[in-house]
């Protein structure tokens, strides 16, 4: 049977050496590489393109949403101690495989990875703080439903431009408005889908092509 090949990433030594000793040690799993940030971690995913890069969901020098926009084929699995709906809603629209609390027992971890190997995706129910409004809570399953139902007509049109790499001047040329307007719009668009920059943006907008 072929090993599923594995990429591992995290910002806490302790859990990266407890990853790769627990995973290195299960049948039909091989360790490619060890990670401890974003850049190194990118590199490895382009060297040794592994089945799965399992990360740590914020990883230093770059975002774990970040790394979705260049992991492809390799399928993300975010490590995490707790699903807060914003980063469950995001990793969703953005293409993550799963998200897996690093409470975890290793049969239920081991076997996630081998489900997602097989192409199926394990993203669990948020873990809500009890503080938090009930609103938001909804406006996040809302977003989850379909990230676009939020955005305007216009907002999206530059969203699917961003996504062809389009700098706001140039679209602003193919939209024939002004690139101060165009940032008002990204603007607006960060704010309703909780984001901060365009690399995020365009992976969301490539998702719900």
């Amino acid at each position: 049977m072929r090993c599923i090949r594995l990429v591992i990433a995290d910002r806490h030594p302790v859990v990266l050496q407890g990853l790769t000793s627990v995973l290195g040690a299960q049948n039909g799993f091989k360790i490619v590489a060890c990670c401890g940030d974003g850049p190194s971690c990118i590199g490895a995913i382009r060297r040794f393109v592994p089945d799965i890069a399992i990360l740590d969901i914020s990883m230093p020098g770059l975002a774990g949403l970040e790394i979705l926009t260049i992991a492809n084929p390799t399928r993300l699995v975010f490590f995490t101690a707790s699903v807060q709906g914003r980063e469950l809603v995001m990793s969703a629209a953005a293409g993550a495989y799963g998200v897996i609390l690093k409470d975890v027992a290793l049969e239920i971890l081991v076997q996630s990875l081998r489900q997602v190997a097989r192409g199926n995706r394990l993203l669990p129910r948020p873990s809500f703080d009890q503080d938090v409004p009930r609103e938001r809570e909804q406006r996040n399953i809302a977003i989850a439903e379909n990230v676009l139902t939020v955005l305007t007509e216009r907002e999206r049109q530059i969203m699917a431009l961003v996504s062809e790499g389009l700098s706001n001047k140039e679209i602003g040329r193919r939209l024939n408005i002004a690139d101060g307007t165009i940032k008002v719009h990204l603007h607006h668009v960060y704010q309703k889908l909780e984001i901060s920059n365009r690399t995020v943006l365009a992976a969301l907008a490539i998702s719900q092509q």
